[in-house]
């Protein structure tokens, strides 16, 4: 490691939270002030509530092509599926940047990027918001989540974790599942706790991976002062404002409802597809 740059961009006590977070005029922390730096700070920033974005050290993924493999087959018949194992690991790294990236434009509310890295004949499906087909589309349905660029006390963290990413075996497209976190507040509101599953699918387009469907599924969505038990928030619907192009793929209900999002893939050692409806039989009923 040559050099590490931790940008602090966001602190809230456990109590009372992060919507109704004060700013303060010196945030460090004690030990900070008795073991001074060697150098100062490379940029001044002040955390949230405060709008801020880390610089990104990277392209937006979906305008840089990969460069191809130069592997000369011919000096070695094997040497072919070897070559198709190595670009296989580089389309599933290529993926997993995509969606990394995707997180964090999206936290920032960087809607023009987050626009960008999607085909030109994508959907996009938020919870029970609907399907919006096409980057012109999916541009204007992000507005309905919040204004363009980092907001003074908007918190809009989306976690992408946990992922399982499968590549097709012609390199052109791939699916992935992956479990989502929500972090959210707006001014003078209360936060929220959410949880969601993506489900998405991913084309190469002129050797550069896009996303070509967006599938989050809100499975449960609370209050952060009332908390799971007393404060579940429901789903927000179709939008009256901009009517998505095609209604919800699925109608469910988020916590407490009991939904597990389907899976794209089989089950890993079974090879069975994976059924996480819940058994009639199995339900717990009150005496």
């Amino acid at each position: 490691i040559k050099s590490i740059h931790l940008y602090t961009s966001f602190v809230a006590p456990y109590e009372k939270g992060w919507a109704r977070l004060a700013p303060v005029e010196d945030w460090r922390s004690e030990v900070s002030k008795s073991f001074p730096p060697d150098r100062p700070s490379t940029r001044r920033y002040a955390p949230f509530p405060a709008a801020f974005v880390a610089p990104f050290h990277y392209e937006n993924p979906a305008r840089v092509a990969q460069a191809p493999l130069n592997i000369n087959t011919s000096l070695d018949p094997k040497l072919a599926q070897f070559a198709k194992l190595a670009q296989s690991l580089r389309d599933y790294d290529a993926v997993e940047n995509l969606q990394a990236a995707y997180g964090y434009y999206f936290d920032e509310m960087m809607w023009d990027e987050v626009a960008n890295l999607f085909s030109d004949n994508a959907t996009f499906e938020d919870g029970q918001r609907g399907v919006y087909v096409g980057r012109a589309r999916i541009r204007k349905a992000l507005d309905l989540i919040g204004p363009k660029g980092p907001q003074p006390g908007w918190l809009n963290t989306y976690m992408q974790l946990q992922p399982v990413i499968h590549v097709a075996a012609d390199g052109r497209t791939a699916k992935a599942r992956w479990q989502g976190m929500m972090q959210l507040a707006q001014p003078n509101t209360s936060g929220a706790h959410g949880l969601g599953v993506y489900e998405n699918e991913y084309v190469k387009e002129r050797g550069i991976w896009k996303i070509s469907k967006l599938h989050f599924y809100t499975t449960a969505l609370a209050d952060y002062d009332l908390l799971w038990n007393k404060g579940p928030i429901p789903v927000a619907g179709p939008s009256t404002v901009l009517p998505p192009d095609r209604p919800p793929s699925e109608v469910y209900r988020a916590y407490p409802g009991v939904y597990v999002p389907p899976f794209h893939y089989h089950h890993p050692v079974t090879g069975k597809p994976i059924d996480g409806r819940q058994p009639a039989d199995s339900v717990i009923r009150p005496k």
